[in-house]
């Protein structure tokens, strides 16, 4: 994606690295017909969606934004991170050039004001630290983080069946508040100036007890950063079907359509957090259901 401007606010993207997994297994209850659908208006240019709901995939780009606004400078999400025990196999001890493409994006760590999160899943809080002889210390050293309520009560209550995320949590987010950067805000918090002219955050809760979306606009077309309320296009067509990580699967398929109808009808410009190709793009009605155009580069 190359950078993008709406108003006051410039957003760019920093890629981690791609994830792909079956589609049977996060997603059961996908027909042929529902792929046929999607294959009509997406191509990922790869064999990645096929018309056997066995054999197709669901790759997911595990990336950050930056918004640049008015002399701040905002990461949200910070995906898997480096270094890390987890019980996923394909994310344990990862190695991969996150901080390069950052800096390729033309940022250092240091230039970092505030790290914002959509929820606190390990996907999306590993950067929060990086490994220093042999400590976890907040990656970005001059940034504020803050972190939601209620994910943050949850996941230090270390829940059954959560393990990955309480692990993520004693190393992503602990450090950060032991070094006295982090700050716990509620689901509604105004990050930067005010509800539409700046930054804020707006409750979107079933994929976890407080996921939230972000929201950001500055004299120009308003910004819609939805975290994991929608992982792939596929969830376009079935909205319905619960995905295999949601907390509350019937709460988290409202706010997915809750997402998307005011997505579309409000003209959003959208910017998931696992998309693949340009990511950021707009929500479109497709009779019954919804379709996803991409920004083209």
């Amino acid at each position: 994606m190359q950078p993008i401007t709406l108003g006051r606010m410039r957003i760019h993207k920093v890629h981690e690295m791609d994830s792909p997994t079956p589609m049977s297994m996060n997603l059961p209850g996908v027909t042929a017909l529902d792929l046929e659908r999607l294959r009509r208006w997406y191509d990922p240019g790869d064999d990645e969606i096929t018309l056997d709901p066995d054999t197709a995939q669901m790759t997911f780009s595990v990336h950050s934004f930056i918004i640049e606004v008015d002399g701040q400078t905002i990461l949200i999400d910070t995906c898997d991170g480096n270094h890390k025990d987890r019980l996923v196999p394909p994310v344990h001890q990862l190695n991969t050039d996150y901080l390069g493409n950052l800096r390729r994006a033309g940022f250092e760590r240091g230039d970092i004001d505030l790290v914002m999160c959509t929820h606190l899943h390990f996907d999306h809080i590993g950067w929060n630290t990086m490994l220093d002889n042999g400590r976890w210390v907040p990656t970005f050293p001059n940034a504020k983080y803050h972190f939601g309520r209620r994910d943050y009560a949850y996941f230090q209550s270390e829940p059954a069946g959560e393990e990955v995320h309480h692990a993520s949590f004693l190393d992503s987010i602990v450090p950060v508040m032991e070094a006295g950067q982090g700050i716990i805000v509620d689901e509604d918090h105004v990050a930067h100036r005010e509800i539409g002219n700046g930054v804020w955050l707006e409750p979107a809760f079933g994929h976890s007890p407080g996921c939230c979306t972000i929201h950001g606009r500055a004299e120009g077309p308003e910004a819609i950063f939805w975290g994991d309320v929608i992982h792939h296009p596929v969830q376009m067509i079935r909205p319905d079907l619960p995905f295999a990580f949601d907390a509350d699967p019937v709460m988290a398929s409202q706010t997915r359509q809750r997402v998307m109808r005011k997505a579309a009808e409000e003209d959003l410009l959208c910017f998931p957090a696992h998309f693949r190709k340009t990511s950021a793009g707009k929500v479109l009605r497709d009779g019954d259901a919804y379709r996803y155009e991409w920004v083209a580069e």
